[in-house]
């Protein structure tokens, strides 16, 4: 069972289990997908890269998330349960599932359930096991009949045009990458023998992986690339740039020096290596059609305390580790205006550009979560890189 039958919903969780035996029941809100998933009973998942294939998902089916009581009917039964609906439809979904689970619990009693939290979302077992709790009847064993199952989503999705979703409705694209990484030690019943399923013992490593190398080598590239390669659309195109490139590998292997010393034992260095080289060799498959605006849009967020910049940089001086390139990238990352198709961005970048305006420490203040006495050192390199910065804008006719 699958609450969310968007793109990651479609194209890597349902495709997994369906490929693996199960019965994929989606639950979402589109009534034409809805529709479309009930009549056809299967869709299209066409992987994008050098070639390209096309892989057809059966046994699936859909129920309208209105229907509260279908909805908690087949929760009562699922042998598990994903959710890939984002953060704000998580919230909206938490009062469904709380139902199920006491339905699930009045007709079943000893059966538990583990759900897959297939979100980019740090802590996010903490964040539903509060959620529930809030929802679910005093009493309610939690602890004990649901397993939280955090995830790592490192797939990413290429984007899709109008024609292509009026062709047909249920197709969707994705890159070859198909290893979903989740929480081996939260599953309350056996781990579901399924290929593309990778259970990791120590998951905030691999959680702290994905946004201090995944999401920082993705914001490194957009940053640097919209100031030193400003004619650039696509992530490809700056990575064209070998001189770009390498400096965008440099940072990511400065973050994955962070991690080799935060978890000893959990990763060696060919593997962070080898990982940051993929990772790179896939940011550059030009059917993704990423865009700089889409990856580095949305600045209040990703220059934000825990992400994937800020985020890397508080916990090298936690470990007095360097993070002078990662401080650069973060740095570029104040001068991003990129538009989107129409020429528009995002509300909250230009109420961002307002605090850079008042000095690049107001962001590290503001927004990174830098204090101005004890990280001071940080905030003095932000401040002299930001000033080279903006004289060699200046002397290049750019600024």
């Amino acid at each position: 069972m699958l609450f969310g039958a968007g793109k990651i919903g479609r194209s890597f969780i349902g495709q997994l289990f369906s490929r693996g035996g199960y019965e994929v029941v989606f639950i979402d809100v589109f009534q034409p997908v809805i529709d479309e998933l009930n009549r056809r009973r299967n869709y299209n998942v066409v992987i994008k890269g050098e070639t390209e294939s096309v892989i057809t998902i059966h046994n699936v089916c859909a129920i309208y998330a209105g229907d509260t009581e279908k909805v908690s009917a087949e929760i009562a039964t699922a042998r598990i349960i994903a959710v890939s609906v984002g953060l704000n439809g998580l919230k909206s979904i938490i009062p469904l599932i709380a139902n199920g689970l006491m339905k699930r619990f009045e007709t079943t009693g000893a059966s538990p359930l583990d759900i897959i939290i297939a979100e980019n979302l740090r802590n996010g077992a903490e964040f539903m096991r509060k959620e529930l709790k809030a929802h679910l009847t005093p009493g309610y064993p939690l602890e004990e009949k649901v397993g939280l199952i955090e995830t790592s989503i490192g797939k990413m999705v290429p984007i899709m045009l109008k024609n292509d979703v009026d062709e047909d409705i249920l197709q969707v694209f994705a890159e070859p990458y198909n290893t979903l990484i989740l929480d081996k030690l939260a599953f309350k019943n056996p781990i579901p023998e399924i290929e593309g399923l990778a259970p990791k013992e120590n998951m905030k490593a691999w959680v702290d992986r994905k946004s201090f190398i995944h999401n920082l080598g993705h914001a490194a590239t957009a940053y640097l690339g919209y100031l030193y390669h400003p004619s650039s659309i696509y992530l490809y195109e700056v990575l064209c740039n070998k001189q770009l490139k390498t400096e965008v590998r440099n940072t990511m292997l400065q973050a994955a020096d962070i991690l080799l010393k935060k978890y000893p034992g959990e990763f060696t260095v060919e593997l962070l290596t080898d990982h940051i080289d993929d990772l790179l060799n896939r940011f550059q498959n030009k059917a993704l059609g990423d865009t700089l605006f889409r990856v580095g849009c949305d600045l209040q967020r990703k220059l934000g305390s825990q992400d994937r910049l800020a985020g890397a940089i508080h916990l090298a001086r936690e470990l007095n580790l360097p993070y002078q390139l990662i401080l650069n990238a973060l740095v570029c990352g104040c001068h991003f205006k990129a538009t989107d198709q129409e020429g528009k961005r995002l509300p909250s970048d230009l109420e961002f550009d307002k605090i850079y305006q008042k000095g690049v420490r107001a962001v590290l203040v503001t927004i990174c979560g830098f204090n101005e006495s004890y990280d001071l050192p940080v905030i003095e390199k932000a401040e002299a890189l930001d000033k080279d910065l903006k004289n060699n804008l200046l002397s290049s006719g750019t600024e």
